[in-house]
């Protein structure tokens, strides 16, 4: 009966692991950051009474009805952003994927590599200079990455479907677009809306941030009262964006599961 052998040393992957684990300690020797300091009494301390200011939020009826606002502000940022972005992202998909020639191919992956390699953060603070403070900026940052984004998943998807029903359409008779649309749309189609939903999930919740930079909706109204030092009203304000976010998840994932195995 043979032996079982036993399993190779895999040399390259503990080369991996070293050289991860020496970059992390590195990392930290580096920052020299004193995290015992956060630990002291008095950091704890701090940290307590901090936390503490936050408490009870502020739920008189005008300050709500004023979070409420900027929650739909924060909401309709997202949405408008992501349909921008996915309505671009599928124009800028469909020569991606190499359907118009290998030139077309690269000038719009460079636009898309673009748009997604500059952060929401970046696009609002331009947006802001561009459009003026405000949730038309938030929107105009969410669609311009959220694009980047969107058509390269797009175009991935329609290289990856199979190209056989659309050439036999196109052996038939049919024109370019109706072959597409009638073949190769539908196979891709279900990938598209799920990725969409995915980063709506996903805006709601950098939307919220933007308003740091001038975005409008929950983040601009958190930053006010931060900076203010109104923590009661910061911790509504919070409320509200957890609230918002989890809306959204629970919403999206419905839709995911009514539409179909396809799009969950």
């Amino acid at each position: 009966m043979t032996g079982v052998q036993a399993p190779s040393i895999c040399v390259r992957c503990w080369v991996v692991v070293a050289a991860v684990l020496a970059a992390v300690v590195a990392s930290f020797v580096y920052l020299a950051i004193d995290y015992r300091a956060l630990f002291t009494g008095e950091s704890l301390g701090f940290m307590a009474k901090f936390i503490a200011e936050f408490f009870p939020p502020d739920l008189s009826p005008d300050f709500v009805a004023k979070t409420g606002w900027g929650a739909l502000q924060t909401l309709a940022v997202s949405a408008l952003g992501t349909l921008l972005a996915a309505a671009a992202g599928a124009v800028l998909a469909l020569p991606a994927s190499g359907r118009a020639g290998g030139w077309a191919r690269e000038a719009s992956r460079f636009a898309l590599n673009f748009l997604r390699s500059v952060p929401e953060l970046v696009w609002a603070a331009l947006m802001v200079l561009a459009a003026g403070i405000g949730p038309f900026a938030g929107a105009l940052a969410l669609a311009l990455h959220t694009t980047g984004v969107l058509g390269r998943l797009f175009a991935e998807s329609l290289e990856n479907a199979p190209r056989e029903p659309e050439q036999a359409l196109r052996l038939q008779g049919a024109g370019a677009i109706t072959a597409f649309s009638y073949a190769s749309l539908p196979l891709a189609l279900p990938q598209w809306v799920a990725y969409t939903l995915y980063r709506w999930e996903m805006n709601i919740r950098m939307a919220a941030v933007l308003g740091f930079v001038g975005g409008g909706g929950l983040g601009q109204l958190l930053y006010f009262h931060l900076s203010i030092f109104q923590q009661q009203q910061a911790m509504t304000v919070l409320i509200a964006m957890f609230g918002l976010v989890a809306l959204v998840d629970l919403t999206s994932a419905r839709l995911r599961r009514a539409m179909g195995p396809a799009y969950a």
